[in-house]
């Protein structure tokens, strides 16, 4: 898709930024990439769905399955995290595209293990976009090379998405800071040790906030606070109160975030935390969407093997497997209906998510000013596309696959 259907390296010749990146380049990041999903986090994929994770309610501390968190100092130690990073914080500079397949099979191989690392790159591109010169040092570094992770904390147990009627509160501080109280729930990686500290980006309402959306800060809220010299300070009231349970991803923590007093920065500007929550709201919808190829591509791959392995009647056009007491089922036209309904699914997903992403690239590093709006203008009219359409037809795939089994 990316070579013959794209020729994403004709467009990255460009982008200065991108200029040097090769197909060869290009082939060998994916080829390690799918090595790290199917050898590293896939086995960890049913372990993690039984074990789940458990909250110790007088530490609020959570426990994540067995060998998540070693996966995760593999991630870390293979600069996976800093893939797509802007090098000025340590990243590698690769276009968003690479990131983008390499979550895709991240997300094959183990959804619940890849929304740790998946939902720090929200906050970091959050804090690219909107954060302060001294936030940026502070905390980009270490969400680039993984060592911490990220969160959004968005939905309150009273309100879903109408964000309008969100009651946590900041309230500012001589210093400069704020001090941040209320209550999220549904919150993914909310609450683990897979990582030294997790930097939590928190939608609240100062005092003199007008009502509704309008009224709305972003925060940044560590768990742990952060020293001017990057180094951790002492635990910040910002605690696990509960795990929810959602199916198909024990193995991450979805989390009730009770913040008591915690302590945070301001994000942008005062009632404008919407907007920078957008960029981190935007790249979980397409990264939702990429969660639904990963599991339509997964679902294809095993009921194709096992269509390909079961036998059963012979073909209407006569016998197949003539070794054998039946044909395989693969040969029955309802059979491959429901395996080519997965396939063209996962594939036209799999050329509208690259193609989103490569208009994210143009949007970023384009040195025409008119290609970077078009660009920009292009992938918001898709965005909610991608995480709708690729969604639904991921549900679709994946009954057609169970069905063939």
């Amino acid at each position: 898709v990316m070579h013959e259907v794209f020729k994403v390296t004709d467009e990255f010749k460009a982008m200065p930024q991108h200029a040097e990146v090769d197909v060869d380049t290009i082939n060998a990041v994916i080829e390690e990439a799918g090595k790290f999903a199917s050898e590293v986090i896939f086995p960890l994929n049913i372990s993690g769905d039984t074990e789940g994770c458990t909250l110790d309610k007088v530490t609020h501390e959570v426990k994540t399955p067995t060998g998540f968190k070693e996966a995760y100092d593999k991630f870390v130690e293979g600069g996976w995290a800093a893939l797509s990073c802007d090098a000025a914080y340590g990243g590698q500079g690769l276009p968003f595209v690479l990131n983008q397949c390499l979550y895709e099979m991240m997300n094959s191989a183990n959804q619940a293990w890849t929304m740790y690392p998946g939902l720090s790159h929200g906050a970091y591109e959050a804090l690219h976009a909107h954060g302060t010169d001294e936030q940026k040092a502070l905390y980009l570094p270490k969400l680039t090379s993984g060592e911490w992770t990220g969160t959004m904390c968005l939905t309150e147990p009273h309100c879903g998405t109408d964000l309008g009627m969100l009651r946590t509160k900041a309230e500012p501080l001589a210093d400069g800071t704020y001090k941040i109280t209320g209550n999220k729930i549904f919150i993914s990686a909310g609450e683990h040790a897979m990582a030294a500290n997790i930097v939590h980006l928190v939608l609240a309402r100062l005092p003199d906030a007008p009502k509704g959306s309008k009224g709305i800060s972003l925060f940044v809220v560590p768990k742990f606070n952060v020293k001017p010299d990057g180094s951790l300070g002492e635990r910040n009231p910002i605690y696990c109160s509960g795990l929810e349970h959602k199916m198909g991803i024990h193995g991450n923590a979805t989390a009730q975030i009770a913040i008591d007093g915690a302590i945070g920065t301001l994000v942008g500007q005062p009632h404008k935390g919407l907007a920078a929550m957008f960029v981190m709201m935007n790249a979980a919808r397409l990264g939702v969407g990429n969660q639904s190829l990963g599991l339509t591509e997964v679902a294809f791959q095993n009921a194709l093997a096992y269509a390909k392995d079961r036998i059963q009647m012979r073909s209407l056009s006569g016998t197949k497997a003539k070794d054998k007491d039946a044909d395989p089922i693969i040969v029955h036209p309802d059979v491959r209906k429901m395996l080519l309904t997965a396939k063209a699914y996962a594939e036209g997903a799999r050329a509208l998510q690259i193609y989103c992403t490569l208009l994210l690239d143009k949007a970023h590093s384009h040195p025409d000013a008119k290609v970077r709006a078009e660009s920009e203008e292009l992938v918001a009219l898709l965005t909610p596309i991608v995480k709708a359409f690729i969604t639904d037809n991921g549900h679709t795939a994946t009954n057609a696959c169970m069905q063939v089994y």
